[in-house]
């Protein structure tokens, strides 16, 4: 672990409130980016973050130098974001979208384009609540199915089922971004 970091993180056991500040000022974009990625607004993913560093600094003595901090931090705030869904789910019916159907083509399409960070995240954004948080737990997070039906509070079946689901919502948005991207680039063949 990083000197420095050691050092702020004893300071902030203490209660040292600048050390807290300092922290804080470290570690609040990526905690709030975290939080942005499973939450539908700007406002929402505020609210997980302002929980997640209560979490934080409440139990920063369970915190050990053996672990990664940026990875515990990472984790209260997934954990942070799943009890808002799961809260937020009550007395909701969950609603599937029908499934979108992609061809071979537009999978090999899909294949051929680089896209950008701001493309892939507004394709993620576009995907329904349940698909997104599945996918960005499953792909991006390493989350196994079995531990996101416990975190959901559903079958690991289901969190398959959103899986594949929302993969397939993504290629179709990604594709579609890539049609209108090659209808618009000048035709260079005379």
């Amino acid at each position: 672990m990083d000197p420095e970091l050691k050092e702020l993180l004893m300071r902030c056991k203490a209660e040292e409130r600048s050390a807290q500040t300092a922290l804080y000022r470290r570690f609040a974009p990526q905690v709030f980016a975290t939080a942005m990625r499973y939450t539908d607004s700007r406002e929402t993913a505020s609210d997980v973050a302002q929980e997640s560093w209560v979490k934080v600094f409440k139990n920063l003595g369970k915190f050990t130098e053996f672990k990664s901090f940026e990875g515990w931090v990472r984790r209260i705030t997934v954990n942070t974001a799943i009890t808002h869904y799961r809260r937020n789910l009550k007395h909701k019916y969950h609603s599937d979208v029908e499934e979108v159907l992609i061809t071979p083509r537009d999978m090999e399409a899909a294949k051929q384009v680089d896209f950008t960070m701001a493309e892939i995240q507004t394709a993620m954004a576009a995907l329904p609540k349940g698909y997104r948080t599945v996918v960005q737990l499953y792909l991006v997070d390493g989350y196994s199915h079995k531990e996101i039906a416990e975190m959901l509070g559903v079958d690991v079946n289901t969190s398959k089922s959103q899986l594949s689901r929302g993969r397939k919502q993504l290629q179709a948005f990604l594709g579609a971004m890539s049609q209108r991207a090659r209808s618009h680039e000048p035709n260079t063949k005379e």
